[in-house]
């Protein structure tokens, strides 16, 4: 996975624009409402999503899996964010806890046991109180159900990609143990050049 995201982020640069993801914009809203400060962004990538929970006046931390998209995030903010390098299957990279957690677009790049450890890893550095948002895609967008098929649900693209679609059963089967308190199924809109049509997705919330 390493090679191919730094691959990706070599010849695409941005490919998602700057502009973050509405589903970044509802979890700003809410960690803002409920007094979150310190966040913790797996899966950072160039950035995009992390400007608005800056711009609430949040502080923000990331991991990222390309050094590239590393490089392309400190032309952009500097040194006034800390992104640490490698890949969540080696969280923690610190032993900060966080009051919120942001997850896009992730966790469905991993088999059951990486998702697991994903969702434990992340619960374990947040705060009491605390919450958790992951964002992944469903079993009612498009693709569902195209590619060469890996597992029940699990499918990998013509592009290499391995993908695990969710339904609201597998939402709760992962995160019920972890202060589930809200799935939603969204649509997000495609932000890079070559999708201009949108995607289902859970916005996936839980309180410690």
């Amino acid at each position: 996975m390493t090679e191919f995201w730094e691959s990706n982020f070599r010849e695409k640069q941005m490919m998602w624009g700057f502009e973050p993801a509405d589903a970044a914009v509802s979890t700003a809203d809410l960690f803002q409402k409920n007094g979150l400060k310190e966040i913790l962004i797996p899966g950072f990538g160039y950035g995009r999503n992390a400007k608005v929970f800056i711009a609430k006046g949040m502080n923000v931390t990331g991991i990222e899996i390309s050094e590239t998209a590393i490089e392309l995030a400190k032309n952009h903010f500097g040194e006034s964010i800390k992104v640490y390098h490698g890949g969540v299957n080696d969280m923690p990279f610190d032993k900060k806890m966080y009051d919120g957690i942001f997850c896009y677009a992730l966790i469905h790049l991993l088999n059951e046991k990486e998702r697991v450890a994903l969702i434990d890893n992340c619960y374990k550095q947040l705060q009491p109180g605390g919450y958790m948002v992951f964002v992944a895609i469903s079993k009612n967008t498009a693709t569902y159900g195209k590619g060469s098929a890996i597992s029940k649900d699990r499918y990998e693209t013509t592009h290499g990609i391995k993908l695990f679609y969710y339904d609201y059963v597998s939402v709760a089967r992962e995160f019920g143990g972890y202060g589930l308190i809200e799935a939603k199924e969204i649509d997000e809109p495609a932000k890079n050049l070559e999708k201009k049509s949108s995607m289902k997705f859970w916005r996936i919330t839980c309180r410690k």
